[in-house]
């Protein structure tokens, strides 16, 4: 049986052109799925090898319903990023002009990042949400709830539409980051240019906690890329923490932090180490090199088994 990748559909999605950047995909069958849950599910249950999912946007932050899911369906792992450029057109059926439109489909988070233009250009619409961005497109051949659409700007590619208005988002340096979920447990090779994802539990609601949880990271000089909470749900003012850190986890300092955290947080989980999908070396100050933290544990060795000290 060939290997299927999922990723969120229908054709011509920005989570699309993230799969068409994996070179283990290519030539592979690709399943157009609905929503996370369903990616998800067919990772779980075999049906893929790996699914791509939107994580994290330059403007609106962590995706929060992939960040909720990582968090609660187990022995799931992130094994690569992608990052793909985001922007978006209004479409319409054909015939259609901008002076006919009333009210426009858009996905919540592609509605957010036009916003500005949608109401200085059509100050009077109102907006009807979308599973998916080119779901937002396909509704206006379904029904005329709608009169346009925010969509990529390839789904005129795949679909008979005019384009209204082009360059609509409100900035133009959108950038979303894509993760590949599996659930292989191998660890791709550090490459130098690593990111390591965890999510954290805080033990308590109290003063100082999560101060007590970012020092894990701060004191080995590990720098987090991302940080973000998300509620447990189980009480008021009780948090787990969404963290991306710069380095592999074979790395001295990563380790010795997530050793740390482990310590400290009543459950950790671990997402994953992937290489960067800028690719960009991660930098930081010498004495928290890998040979630092082996030589000082070979000290504290030496002391224990009794060697004289130099």
């Amino acid at each position: 049986m060939s290997e299927t990748y999922s990723y969120l559909g229908p054709s011509g999605t920005f989570t699309e052109a993230a799969l068409a950047q994996v070179p283990e995909a290519q030539g592979k069958e690709w399943r157009s799925v609905n929503n996370v849950g369903e990616a998800f599910d067919d990772v779980v249950s075999g049906r893929s090898v790996a699914a791509m999912i939107a994580i994290e946007n330059s403007i609106e932050g962590g995706v929060t319903s992939t960040l909720d899911a990582l968090a609660n369906i187990p022995n799931l792992r992130i094994v690569g990023e992608y990052l793909v450029r985001v922007q978006f057109v209004l479409v319409a059926r054909p015939g259609t002009r901008l002076d006919d439109v009333r009210v426009v489909n858009a996905h919540p988070v592609a509605y957010a990042q036009t916003r500005s233009w949608l109401d200085a250009n059509l100050p009077t619409h109102g907006h009807i949400p979308s599973t998916s961005n080119v779901a937002s497109a396909l509704a206006l051949f379904e029904n005329d709830l709608a009169d346009a659409a925010v969509a990529p700007p390839q789904i005129v590619q795949h679909h008979a539409l005019e384009v209204l208005a082009e360059n609509i988002a409100d900035n133009a340096n959108a950038v979303t980051r894509f993760v590949l979920v599996s659930r292989s447990t191998a660890l791709p090779a550090p490459t130098g240019a690593d990111k390591t994802s965890i999510i954290a539990e805080l033990p308590d609601d109290r003063s100082g906690a999560l101060l007590e949880l970012l020092e894990q990271f701060s004191t080995r000089g590990v720098n987090l890329s991302l940080l973000q909470s998300r509620p447990i749900g189980d009480a008021l003012g009780r948090y787990r923490f969404v963290i991306d850190a710069d380095g592999h986890i074979t790395d001295e300092r990563v380790a010795d932090a997530l050793l740390g955290v482990r310590r400290f947080s009543p459950s950790v989980i671990f997402l994953g180490s992937y290489p960067r999908a800028d690719q960009a070396p991660v930098e930081y100050v010498d004495r928290y090199g890998d040979e630092v933290f082996r030589e000082a544990r070979d000290w504290l060795s030496g002391l224990i088994a009794g060697d004289p000290t130099p």
